[in-house]
């Protein structure tokens, strides 16, 4: 048999204890990975940490694993949410899938003044986050937010969160990117000193913010603007870049 299935659940998880299954993680179990009564099993969440099980039924309308000893206790994770404008479905589904895996707790996905997609599912989404997660080998799942305009989430920012604003601008509104004058720092640079805590990373759409947006973000003092390097990324390489370089200057990656 391969090796064994993640499969994570949102319920208390105690050695000794039993939890209920979705219909869906009964289809998964059953026709994909074509698993039966019996076989083992890890279940996990964030509150509880991580168990080995076992699968005690599975019925037409949902069914029962039995939790056995602990594998892993609950353990901090960076406080990291990643802001994203959203683009075509496949580079959605990238970004969510990757950052997961990167260790983003929280998407919002965010229209700007050039954002093209108007709309995004916020279930497939979850789905491809906790799918994400389950492979990993973490013991959360990121939320994803309703889709919110980058103004209102500006307005109600919350206090004590700080924003890695990725500005591939400069400040000269007739050369091609606004040319070489008034670039952000390197984001390893202006990261070097930055406090750790609650952090957000914003990625815009793929022309860029546009100069109102780069304004008022440049303006607030919570932000700080990086440049993610010499060359004009894609918005979901961009994002993947974002989280790596954030944790390694102050999240995760630096963990033994």
């Amino acid at each position: 048999m391969s090796s064994l299935i993640r499969l994570h659940i949102d319920a208390p998880l105690a050695e000794g204890g039993k939890a209920s299954i979705s219909r869906a993680q009964v289809h998964y179990l059953k026709t994909v990975m074509r698993r039966g009564e019996g076989d083992p099993l890890v279940v996990f969440n964030a509150r509880d940490g991580e168990f080995a099980a076992t699968i005690e039924s599975l019925g037409g309308k949902g069914g029962v694993v039995a939790a056995g000893a602990r594998r892993r206790a609950p353990e901090p994770e960076p406080d990291l949410w990643l802001a994203f404008a959203p683009v075509k479905r496949g580079a959605v589904d990238f970004i969510v899938q990757k950052g997961t895996e990167l260790g983003a707790a929280r998407f919002l996905p965010t229209t700007t003044a050039r954002t093209n997609a108007a709309r995004v599912r916020e279930d497939r989404l979850a789905a491809i986050a906790c799918e994400a997660a389950e492979q990993c080998g973490r013991l959360s799942v990121p939320a994803v937010a309703p889709l919110r305009p980058l103004a209102a989430m500006l307005d109600e920012w919350p206090a004590g969160r700080r924003l890695m604003y990725c500005d591939e601008a400069g400040d000269a509104p007739d050369e091609e990117w606004g040319g070489r004058a008034g670039r952000a720092a390197p984001a390893l640079e202006a990261l070097k000193d930055a406090p750790a805590g609650p952090w957000a990373i914003l990625i815009g759409p793929e022309g860029g913010f546009a100069p109102e947006e780069r304004a008022r973000l440049r303006r607030l003092d919570f932000v700080t603007p990086v440049t993610l390097g010499p060359r004009i990324l894609r918005a979901d390489t961009a994002a993947i870049a974002a989280l790596t370089l954030w944790q390694a200057a102050l999240g995760d990656l630096r963990r033994v």
